[in-house]
């Protein structure tokens, strides 16, 4: 990616053997845009990274540094925690000859213990020193908590360029802008407000589109940087725009359902699809009903197509003027392709089989179709099943 550099190293912020430090060092013409959880308990380095981002907005300059740390979240830390978050940044300052406030910081990890601002700043000159280009794979293994498996992705933008990014997220997943950290960039030049634009865009088609279990978090952020390659993009009606928009929105997909299919504890990978709503909001409502309902979540990992939970979900989704007897619900293998229909007109449907949904519902990935049959809207949230393991990984979260 051409400008951003990227180092990564192994602080000890809480375990001595794993990589939890990364930082990006970006060009000093680049863009930034950025997204950040509405949780109100918002982490002190969310707070902090805002404001920054603001600032330098306000000043026609762009950050120059992202320093993100795992292991610990530095929320739930009242004063102290803005303190610490601050002497990182202008730890890191004072190393690259720059302002603290072109740092901005990200935290992920547990909640309600000091930051160790002395690891991270005694860190510091060895990943600053290794800043390099080709940083991505290992800082994809360098921002992970309880997630399986780095997740990253790169897709080309029809005409030139590309979107390159990695995320972290296995829990506590459920965004309202978003329930994860993710970094991406792309090597052309794009004005600030195009990348405001196209970046909720494709958060609100990716990232705000996925739960594994209705938790949204205190630290989530998403942050898109613009490298400045080439003449710039300034048009946000242009083909230029409309192409790197629908490669960040692809990038962002595949990153967000990477989250989804490394959720803790996950054994199958869920579309709830929601069609015939009479507005977008109305079928999400609908939707993340069902995706984040326990008695539904269980059930699909049981492969039991206990369907009176699924349409018990859509009566209580709180569509108040709800005709059950025009709702339908199918059940389908996304990989094959095979579907039942379960029920028709709000009952069981003729011809249905339990063997039959059973079958289907053994698959690995899954969709759920519901037909509300009261308009033409439709929505897809990605969600996954319930285990024992997600139990286990959660209780055993802090030792």
């Amino acid at each position: 990616m051409s400008g951003v550099r990227i180092a990564t190293t192994r602080a000890g912020v809480r375990y001595p053997d794993r990589d939890d430090l990364v930082l990006f060092e970006l060009p000093e013409h680049a863009s930034v845009a950025a997204m950040f959880t509405r949780n109100r308990f918002r982490a002190a380095p969310v707070r902090i990274a805002e404001e920054a981002l603001a600032a330098a907005r306000a000043q026609g300059r762009a950050p120059r540094y992202l320093l993100i740390n795992t292991g610990n979240a530095n929320a739930g830390t009242g004063p102290a925690g803005t303190t610490a978050a601050l002497a990182c940044c202008r730890a890191l300052a004072e190393l690259a000859g720059t302002e603290t406030g072109s740092v901005l910081p990200f935290s992920t990890g547990v909640i309600g213990e000091p930051l160790a601002v002395d690891r991270i700043v005694a860190a510091l000159p060895e990943v600053f020193v290794d800043l390099d280009e080709a940083g991505w794979v290992r800082a994809a293994g360098g921002i992970l908590t309880t997630d399986s498996v780095p997740k990253g992705a790169c897709v080309a933008v029809a005409g030139g360029g590309h979107v390159t990014g990695i995320a972290k997220g296995a829990g506590m997943i459920r965004p309202d802008m978003a329930t994860m950290l993710a970094f991406l960039a792309t090597d052309l030049a794009v004005a600030p407000a195009i990348l405001d634009v196209i970046l909720k865009r494709a958060v609100d088609a990716s990232f705000n589109r996925i739960t594994v279990d209705g938790d949204t978090s205190t630290n989530d952020a998403v942050v898109l940087v613009a490298a400045g390659r080439g003449d710039p993009v300034d048009d946000a009606d242009g083909a230029r725009a409309r192409a790197l928009e629908d490669a960040l929105r692809e990038a962002c997909t595949q990153l967000a359902q990477a989250i989804v299919r490394d959720g803790e504890g996950a054994t199958r990978f869920v579309a709830v699809e929601v069609a015939g709503a009479r507005d977008a909001a109305e079928a999400l409502a609908c939707a993340y009903t069902i995706a984040q309902s326990p008695l539904v979540k269980t059930a699909l990992f049981a492969g039991d197509p206990n369907w009176g939970r699924i349409l018990a979900a859509v009566g209580r989704a709180g569509i108040d003027d709800l005709d059950v007897d025009g709702v339908d619900l199918r059940i389908a293998d996304s990989i094959t392709g095979a579907e039942v229909i379960v029920a028709e007109r709000g009952g069981i449907a003729a011809g249905y089989r339990e063997q039959d949904g059973a079958r289907i519902m053994a698959a690995q990935e899954l969709a759920l179709r519901i037909d509300l049959g009261r308009g033409d809207v439709s929505e897809t949230v990605w969600t996954t099943d319930l285990s024992h393991e997600y139990v286990r990984i959660n209780a055993e979260y802090r030792s």
